[in-house]
C-alpha cells in the first residue's frame, strides 16, 4: 500500500507512513483508500481487478450505504499483479462524474 501511494505521486517514496497516519487514508479521512475492506475483506487479494472498478463506480454513482464516500465526484482504481519489488505489472483507471 505505501509503495502503490508513493509511485502513484500521492507522497514522495519513503514518506508513505507519514502520509497515511492520523486516519488520512480511511473511510472520512482526506484520501480514503480501500472504502469496501479491501481484498481480505471483500474477496481474495489476488482476485481484485474487476471488483477495484466496480467499487469504483458504485463509489461515483452514490450506491455505497454506510461505506460510501461523501461527495465521491472522482475515483481512482489501481491494481498490481505479480511480487512488488520482483516481477509486476500494474494497471490504473481514473473515473468521474460531470
Amino acid at each position: 500500500m505505501l509503495a502503490t501511494l508513493e509511485n502513484l505521486g500521492f507522497c514522495a517514496p519513503g514518506e508513505g507512513g507519514d502520509f497515511v497516519s492520523g486516519g488520512r487514508i480511511g473511510l472520512g479521512g482526506v484520501l480514503p483508500v480501500n472504502p469496501d475492506g479491501g481484498g481480505l475483506s471483500s474477496n481474495h487479494p489476488g482476485m481484485r481487478g474487476i471488483f477495484l472498478v466496480i467499487e469504483a463506480v458504485k463509489q461515483l454513482r452514490g450506491e455505497c450505504g454506510d461505506r460510501q464516500v461523501a461527495d465521491a465526484r472522482l475515483a481512482l482504481a489501481h491494481g498490481t499483479g505479480g511480487t512488488i519489488g520482483d516481477k509486476h505489472s500494474g494497471a490504473t483507471l481514473i473515473l468521474g462524474v460531470d
